[in-house]
C-alpha cells in the first residue's frame, strides 16, 4: 500500500529555517534552550552558510542548488544525512 505521507525526496536548499526543520519532522517552537536545541541552531547557521556560498558559486537560487560532501549531513537538522564547497578553518 503505497504510503499518501511520506516525504517526497528533497530536491534543492532552502532559505527558510521553518521548511529546513520540516525536513526533520521539526518546529521552531519544539527548540528550546537545550543542548540538541543549541546544536540544531548551529546547524543551521552552519546550513546556510554552506547553501549562500554554494548559491553564490553557481549563480544559482537555493532551490536550484543542492549541498553534498561534507555538507550533505547539514541538509536535514540533526542527522547526518549537489554542489561540494571545500570545508575551511573560517566556518
Amino acid at each position: 500500500m503505497e504510503n499518501i505521507n511520506a516525504i517526497p525526496e528533497i530536491l534543492g536548499e532552502t532559505t527558510d529555517v521553518e521548511s529546513w526543520l520540516i525536513r526533520a519532522g521539526l518546529r521552531f517552537s519544539d527548540l528550546g534552550n537545550d543542548a540538541a536545541s543549541i546544536a540544531i541552531r548551529q546547524q543551521w547557521r552552519e546550513y546556510q552558510a554552506a547553501v549562500q556560498r554554494c548559491c553564490a558559486v553557481l549563480h544559482q537560487p537555493a532551490s536550484r542548488v543542492q549541498l553534498s560532501g561534507d555538507y550533505a549531513n547539514l541538509r536535514i537538522p540533526g542527522s547526518a544525512s549537489t554542489c561540494a564547497i571545500p570545508r575551511t578553518d573560517s566556518m
